[in-house]
């Protein structure tokens, strides 16, 4: 993965600040959740060489921020019992800080609810969106506009499946 960041130099000519990987990522074992880019509501300042995404990663935007990430799903091993994968979904979600998110976790141990309006692609892979009473499948490059539900994302298939996803604080009614 390659991020292309840009901003301006000192006489306001467009220069690129940031060319290479995302600076942070988590979880890489079961898939892994990588940081593009964060906002966090505040002036943009397109002169500074700071790389918004090399910090703690957080799963929620802070108030009035963004998150854009990107995010791998690997496939379930076979036989997993419920409990383990209760006691793996809560370990990761601590360590994203988003502990409290997960408000209901009845339908599958991955179930969170964020207060974002989240814009996600399924770049790749075979998919299912959880929701509390339904769920859909979904196919490489279809858009979910996930509006602050409980929801779970399932990875069906064989292979690895890649999202990318960007995250906005929002008021959820």
């Amino acid at each position: 993965m390659r991020r292309i960041i840009t901003g301006h130099n000192e006489k306001g000519k467009s220069i690129i600040t940031l060319d290479g990987p995302p600076a942070c990522s988590i979880g890489e074992d079961v898939g892994g959740l990588y940081e593009l880019w964060s906002t966090d509501g505040g002036e943009i300042n397109s002169t500074d060489k700071e790389d918004r995404a090399d910090q703690d990663i957080i799963l929620s935007p802070p108030k009035g921020g963004t998150k854009f990430r990107y995010f791998q799903i690997n496939p379930l091993p076979k036989g997993v019992p419920d409990d383990m994968l209760q006691e793996i979904a809560a370990d990761a979600f601590e360590k994203i800080g988003a502990a409290h998110h997960r408000v209901d976790t009845t339908r599958h141990p991955a179930m969170h609810k964020t207060e974002t309006i989240d814009y996600i692609i399924l770049l790749k892979g075979d998919v299912t969106l959880l929701l509390d009473e339904e769920e859909v499948k979904l196919e490489p490059f279809d858009v979910v506009v996930q509006r602050g539900t409980n929801h779970a994302w399932v990875n069906n298939g064989n292979e690895p499946a890649l999202l990318i996803a960007v995250l906005i604080d929002s008021k959820i009614k």
